[in-house]
Parts: structure tokens; sequence; C-alpha cells
């Protein structure tokens, strides 16, 4: 993607309503008030964890990503921002993990690896998993969509390989997501996305 139709993204995002799924995470969690947003984007996520009280670790693989979010949250010391992909970044002790939209951008042959960091940085506080894995019936799991244009990497995962990396937590919320409509740029597009809210065992 451009790093013209990335702002036009983030422009777009940068204000979104917070999802259902992470207002109800960030109620669960009633230890030390630690997260880490993966794939941070325009800091949308960001703002309402800090408005609850949580330091952040935010990254992205953006450098676009972090240029904004350090523009944002420049005055705020408990808001930390890397530049990192998954298999890169070194994830701190947190009690919530969020990762809405941007496993989806996790090559799968490093994702084992990564959903064990994510574990094990959730383990010391039974902390809690908030996000989303993209389904098969999704546009971007089809032959015809252009990958190149977005991401060569696409992750996708059926209902049962969700379920089985999700064997050591505890589900708390489950929602799959099936929907046809356009994107931010006029595009249709069918989704198919599973949410998850779990607590690790």
């Amino acid at each position: 993607m451009s790093t013209k139709e990335l702002r036009r993204y983030y422009d777009s995002t940068r204000n979104s309503d917070v999802r259902p799924d992470l207002s109800y995470a960030v109620s669960l969690i009633d230890s030390e008030r630690v997260a880490i947003d993966c794939g941070c984007g325009a800091g949308s996520d960001i703002a309402f964890l800090r408005e609850n009280n949580f330091t952040v670790y935010g990254f992205d693989v953006e450098e676009e990503s972090i240029r904004l979010c350090n523009q944002r949250f420049k005055s705020d010391s408990k808001v930390s921002l890397f530049q990192s992909s998954f298999s890169d970044f070194t994830y701190p002790r947190a009690s919530l993990v969020v990762a809405d939209a941007s496993l989806f951008f996790c090559p799968a042959s490093e994702f084992t690896v990564v959903w064990h960091n994510i574990s094990e940085s959730l383990k010391s506080d039974n902390g809690i998993f908030c996000g989303s894995f993209l389904g098969p019936d999704d546009t971007m799991a089809g032959p015809d969509f252009n990958r190149d244009a977005l991401w060569p990497d696409i992750m996708v995962l059926t209902e049962k390989e969700v379920r089985e990396h999700l064997a050591n937590y505890e589900i708390l919320n489950w929602t799959e997501h099936k929907l046809s409509g356009e994107t931010h740029e006029g595009k249709a597009h069918d989704w198919h996305i599973f949410s998850v809210v779990a607590k690790i065992i």
C-alpha cells in the first residue's frame, strides 16, 4: 500500500468508534493496566486505552503509522511506540493484548512463534487477548484479491484453526462476522472475521 493510501486509511480510522469487544476486554482488567496494541495504525485504540488508564506499548510495521502516533501522543509518557513486525517485536508483560484486524498480516510461517510470544506476555497477569482473525470466506482470502496492492502475506484461518490456537485460553466472547459492503475506498468487499475476547488459562 502506498504512503498516500496509508494516509487516507489512517485519516479514516483515526477516530474510529470503540468496538464493543475492546470495551468489554477493558472492563475485565482488574490487575495492573498494561496493554500492547499490535498494529496500532492511527492510534484510535491507544487513545481509548489511555482514557482507561493503561500504559500502552504500540507497534506497527508501517513507518507512517508510527510517525502519526508519535505526533498524536508526543506528550504522553505512558505511550511507547515501535516500528516493528509481529515477529521482531519484544513483547513486554501485559494484562491486555489488542490485535484488531492486524494479525491478518502476520505471515502464517511466523504465527506459531508470534502467538507463543503473545501468550507468554499475558501469562503472569492472567491476561486478556482481544483481537480478530481472517476467515476463508473474506474477499482478502480469495484468489482474485490483489495482495500485492495491500500486503503479500495474508493469514487465513478456519474456525477450527482459531479455536486450536485458543486451546490455552478461556473464550469469553466469540463473534463470527459475515457481511458484505464497501471498503473505505468504496470497493465491494465480503467480510469474514472471527472476533475474540479470551483469557489465558
